[in-house]
């Protein structure tokens, strides 16, 4: 009598239909990344990104750098609304349904920007809610800093307005600790920023300096301690807030 094994079922074959797991999204890498609807541009020292005026039809990433963006009045004047630095964007109006640029950002040093077009930057919005949720923290952050600087040029003098200023510009809080401004900004600027006359600047930059709040070196190197001109009482001076220090 013949026995018969049980007969051993074929093995299925792996193939490359398994479904693949996708990789999370990382706004970093997306950010970093050359693709349809996104290109990174290098910009030389006081190059224009885009002028007043443009079709607003992209939002800028600064990559690495610092950007002055400027608007110039119908009479000619201009003013300066904001200086940026990297890991920031600009040009978000087109998403509101602004169609022209309504200030002029230009390169304040050599700096690196990624252009999203706006049907790409609507899609990751859209599609990435990780990516929605830093670009929204972006613009609460934004939204933020812009009252602090009405409140800042309402009813602080001009002392406390130019001391936040550079504080600002040296990333104060960012990293712990203020960084040197690397890109040279003109007491012009300055001005124009915080809404006075140049030689009123020359005054308390030059004050600032003596009592070791600044210092220059091709560049201007700002320390903590000018924080103390900032949280000093309207009613006292420099000097006796750093008495008490």
């Amino acid at each position: 009598m013949t026995s018969h094994k049980p007969t051993a079922k074929p093995r299925k074959k792996r193939t490359a239909a398994k479904a693949r797991i996708a990789a999370p999204f990382d706004a970093a890498v997306y950010l970093d990344t050359v693709a349809k609807g996104r290109t990174i541009t290098p910009y030389k020292k006081k190059s224009v990104i885009f002028t007043q005026g443009d079709d607003a039809d992209a939002v800028i990433y600064i990559r690495a750098g610092k950007v002055k963006v400027t608007v110039i009045s119908a009479e000619g004047n201009e003013a300066v609304v904001a200086i940026l630095g990297a890991d920031e964007f600009l040009g978000e109006g087109c998403l509101i349904g602004q169609q022209k640029r309504l200030a002029t950002a230009s390169a304040m040093s050599d700096c690196t920007v990624m252009q999203v077009s706006k049907t790409e930057i609507q899609r990751v919005l859209k599609d990435e809610p990780t990516f929605s949720q830093m670009f929204v923290t972006h613009i609460l952050a934004r939204n933020e800093r812009i009252q602090e600087d009405l409140v800042d040029q309402l009813f602080n003098s001009t002392e406390k307005r130019l001391a936040r200023v550079l504080l600002l510009l040296a990333n104060f809080g960012k990293t712990g600790r203020p960084e040197p401004i690397i890109g040279k900004i003109s007491q012009e600027t300055l001005a124009e920023m915080i809404g006075t006359t140049r030689s009123r600047v020359s005054h308390f930059m030059n004050k600032f300096r003596k009592l070791g709040f600044i210092a220059y070196n091709g560049h201007i190197d700002v320390h903590s301690s000018l924080l103390s001109v900032v949280l000093a009482d309207k009613s006292r001076s420099v000097a006796p807030a750093l008495e008490k220090s």
